[in-house]
């Protein structure tokens, strides 16, 4: 039985934390993965619990949508690393669909950050090294466990305003463009 209050409950819940850092994209730098960076401090300095975690959408070869919770890896030529077995769902809605995009979302700060593009496996020898890396990792193999690397054809950057004027900073295939959200 549905809630009759749950519109009015969910409106009633605050969008956004006070004291939202401030974003201004004519002093982004160029290369996204740079103001990633710079946001990833900001977010570990205020605390953020966890600001490598991410949200990974796929598809599989119907297009059909599927997402979890993952974590960053690393931060490449090769793109941006997130590791999972290859027989995992999102393991073979890769095989089948190679493409896949993350979103970042920092609620103390406002933020969100969205990459899209293509995914590749990394080196069998990568992948055996994030699997022996992980914490608690008791050095047996897993043969099942890739690497695998995003690489980013799309970009946005998203800071949030209390004035609702949120800012939307995109890198659409490597060129820089900015647009204001009312």
């Amino acid at each position: 039985m549905p809630n009759p209050n749950l519109r009015l409950t969910l409106r009633a819940l605050p969008d956004f934390a006070e004291n939202l850092p401030g974003f201004d994209p004519d002093q982004a730098p160029e290369d996204p993965a740079e103001l990633l960076l710079a946001w990833l401090d900001e977010a570990l300095a205020a605390g953020v619990p966890q600001p490598h975690a991410f949200s990974l959408a796929t598809a599989d070869a119907s297009g059909n949508l599927s997402s979890r919770m993952l974590i960053l890896k690393d931060l490449d030529a090769e793109g941006w690393h997130f590791a999972t077995s290859r027989t995992s769902r999102k393991g073979r809605e890769l095989e089948q669909n190679p493409r896949a995009a993350m979103n970042f979302y920092w609620y103390a700060q406002g933020r969100q950050i969205r990459v899209a593009g293509d995914v590749v496996q990394l080196s069998p020898e990568a992948s055996a090294r994030d699997w022996d890396e992980r914490p608690g990792a008791d050095g047996s193999e897993n043969p099942l466990w890739q690497l695998y690397a995003l690489q980013p054809a799309e970009y946005e950057f998203w800071q949030a305003d209390p004035g609702n004027r949120h800012i939307r900073h995109r890198y659409p295939s490597g060129r820089p463009g900015v647009s204001a959200e009312d």
